[in-house]
């Protein structure tokens, strides 16, 4: 469920901040559920606990998750976590359609380009 590409050039831990995050917002993991602890999540994916628990770190300075001690990591409600998510997404998806228009590229060849990736993520 957390799989990790080690020879992208995507740091360790922004690829396992994003693929949790993906996770909550596919509603695949949702509020309340438990994280693997750092050691154990580490142990899985094959890599330093700290990188595990910068990952964390920052998805609970995020409002992603929230901590017990010594019970664990757990994901926070996802409503306005996901608000914010899809705005900040979309901005981004403005300023590169902006660049995109500038660059002269057909309205038709965005579009399409848009469509072929919400649906491999369909295929995942």
């Amino acid at each position: 469920m957390y799989k990790l590409d080690l020879q992208s050039r995507v740091p360790i831990y922004q690829q396992l901040k994003n693929r949790i995050t993906e996770l909550v917002l596919l509603g695949v993991i949702e509020a309340g559920d438990p994280l693997p602890s750092v050691r154990n999540m580490a142990r899985e994916l094959g890599v330093n606990p700290n990188t595990v628990s910068k990952a964390y770190q920052d998805l609970e300075r995020e409002g992603v998750i929230y901590s017990i001690g010594g019970k664990g990591s757990f994901i926070s409600g996802t409503d306005e976590f996901g608000k914010q998510a899809r705005e900040a997404a979309l901005g981004k998806l403005r300023e590169v359609a902006a660049e995109v228009k500038l660059s002269g590229a057909p309205l038709e060849d965005a579009l399409q380009t848009v469509r072929e990736i919400y649906e491999e993520e369909a295929d995942r």
